[in-house]
């Protein structure tokens, strides 16, 4: 049962960080998660918290290793008579929704990105996802808060309508327990 509530979180949330590689990465995850399970204490927010910092470890050090070896053996030289990656049927897909969401959130700074994947996506309140980031909670509904906008803003210059501009208030992040915005004295 607690997989099946957060295993879809995580892939998602891996997949903002490292694409593709995200089910390699939660497989990883997992498996420590197995390990250290009897080490647990805590209720489900704690649970989804612990595994979201687990997972987020495994990501870095994936990005680490992805790094530190060659992303092809092909010569330069081949790369100029391949084809494009661009499928059209795969950017149609890609106009998902929770796929150009992802994708959306993957292009903002990575502080806001990753406070918007924890609280939005994961489900964490400010204060599990400011444990996962090593940050407090006042600077995790900041940093959300601006990537939320930053996303406001990007989908308004692409013609897309923004809650504010219908009359609707930007919704508040879900899982949030202080009642705040996270943006009290930001301007």
């Amino acid at each position: 049962m607690l997989y099946r509530d957060v295993q879809p979180r995580l892939i998602r949330f891996a997949g903002a960080i490292v694409g593709a590689d995200a089910e390699d990465v939660t497989s990883e995850a997992w498996l420590q998660i197995a390990r250290d399970l009897r080490s647990f204490r805590g209720d489900l927010d704690g649970f989804r918290g612990w595994t979201a910092t687990i997972t987020r470890h495994r990501a870095l050090d994936h990005l680490r290793r992805k790094s530190r070896r060659p992303a092809s053996d092909l010569p330069a030289e081949e790369l100029v008579t391949m084809a494009a990656d661009g499928d059209t049927e795969l950017d149609a897909l890609d106009g998902i929704a929770t796929e150009e969401a992802l994708r959306l959130i993957s292009e903002l700074p990575r502080d806001q990105a990753e406070a918007v994947l924890l609280r939005v996506v994961v489900g964490l309140d400010a204060k599990s996802a400011g444990r996962v980031l090593g940050k407090r909670s006042g600077a995790v509904r900041t940093a959300a808060y601006r990537g939320l906008r930053r996303l406001a803003d990007r989908l308004s210059d692409t013609g897309a309508e923004r809650p504010s501009d219908t009359g609707a208030e930007l919704p508040l992040v879900r899982g949030d327990k202080s009642g705040g915005t996270g943006a009290e004295g930001v301007s």
